[in-house]
């Protein structure tokens, strides 16, 4: 089953953009754990769409409806299940493309995939609008690792070609996190942020769309998580973060850089601080060496392509007749879905890390 995510934890999404409901089964999750709805809620909204030109017009509360696996705000260790009506779907604006393979999108490999079967509308089981289950279960495995000091914070390091700062990658502080939270542009420089807004704008107004990079970081988990080969810390972000639609790319640490490095360079220098903690002088590896992590904050970055979805006529194809087309794409569309795809990534990670984290001893 291709939306099922297993390691000690699993996750499974479902439903379709334009269907009665999309949800999430989370499994295995330990009990006992305090879950404040307010603090989920406060979650969601940051991916919800935005009531400005950088997002969707596309209007849902995303509150998701919790039937099992909470009672009194605790887990209780059994199946956590939930699901997320979909309430303001214009499934009218896909009746003259159901047979029209979009540029970018997975029209054409679904159906080759499906037999022809697949709900297109909306992009199916393939949109975007599929991270809500995925926030939310990375929300409630949030909240279990901050209860345990680990914290996940994002921010957009890049629009098309407007770039900001990247994170200290020796020290991010649980306060430098929460302050991104409550922009409504998590950006660490706010200029940057604005001219990122304006360019966004810029793309909409020409019936176009921009991508970008998100750059993510985990603080404060212990040492020693994670395996070799297979079973890497690594391997779990990336899978999930894959799952996010629109992700491109991904890279930890030095990234892409460390090829330009000389081994000098790249190698991060141990030391014991004054707490009798085995530290690293610079962060090159991104928190994880080996596939396991070092005690050093755990750092990646995340490609989006720009949203496939535009007003610009294109060519492709009827797969129902094998005809050649131009296709023009009405409805509501994200110019970037960056800016939404913050607490996407992070849910991402929040999921990857309590799912290493519960092989801790006592954790």
């Amino acid at each position: 089953m291709s939306s099922f995510w297993n390691h000690n934890i699993t996750v499974s999404i479902f439903g379709e953009s334009h269907g009665p409901a999309i949800g999430v089964v989370l499994d295995k999750l330990p009990s006992g754990e305090h879950i404040d709805a307010e603090e989920l809620k406060n979650f969601m909204a940051r991916r919800a769409p935005k009531k400005d030109a950088t997002s969707t017009q596309r209007r849902e509360t995303d509150m998701p409806n919790i039937i099992s696996g909470i009672y009194n705000n605790y887990t209780t260790g059994t199946p956590l299940t939930a699901f997320i009506n979909n309430t303001d779907t214009h499934s009218q604006d896909y009746n003259n493309i159901s047979k029209l393979a979009r540029p970018g999108h997975a029209d054409y490999t679904g159906a080759l995939r499906y037999k022809g079967f697949n709900d297109v509308r909306g992009g199916g089981h393939f949109s975007g609008r599929l991270t809500a289950p995925l926030c939310f279960a990375g929300a409630v495995c949030g909240q279990i690792l901050e209860r345990r000091g680990i914290y996940t914070g994002a921010h957009i390091l890049r629009v098309h070609n407007i770039k900001e700062q990247k994170f200290n990658p020796c020290e991010v502080t649980r306060e430098d996190i929460i302050d991104l939270r409550h922009k409504k542009f998590p950006t660490l420089n706010d200029k940057k942020g604005a001219a990122m807004v304006a360019d966004i704008e810029k793309a909409r107004m020409s019936c176009d769309s921009v991508g970008g990079v998100i750059e993510c970081v985990v603080t404060n988990v212990p040492a020693g998580i994670g395996s070799p080969i297979f079973e890497g810390l690594e391997n779990s972000i990336a899978q999930l973060v894959f799952g996010i639609p629109a992700v491109k790319g991904i890279e930890f640490g030095a990234g892409f850089e460390a090829a330009e490095m000389l081994g000098s360079q790249n190698n991060d220098e141990f030391y014991v601080d004054d707490h009798g903690h085995v530290l690293t002088k610079t962060n090159n590896h991104g928190g994880i060496l080996g596939g396991i992590s070092s005690g050093m904050p755990i750092v990646f970055r995340v490609a989006f392509k720009p949203t496939p979805s535009i007003a610009k006529p294109q060519e492709t194809v009827d797969i129902s007749n094998m005809t050649n087309q131009v296709l023009e794409i009405k409805g509501r569309h994200d110019p970037c879905v960056v800016p939404r795809a913050v607490p996407c990534v992070e849910a991402a990670a929040n999921i990857a890390i309590l799912s290493h984290m519960l092989s801790y001893p006592n954790f």
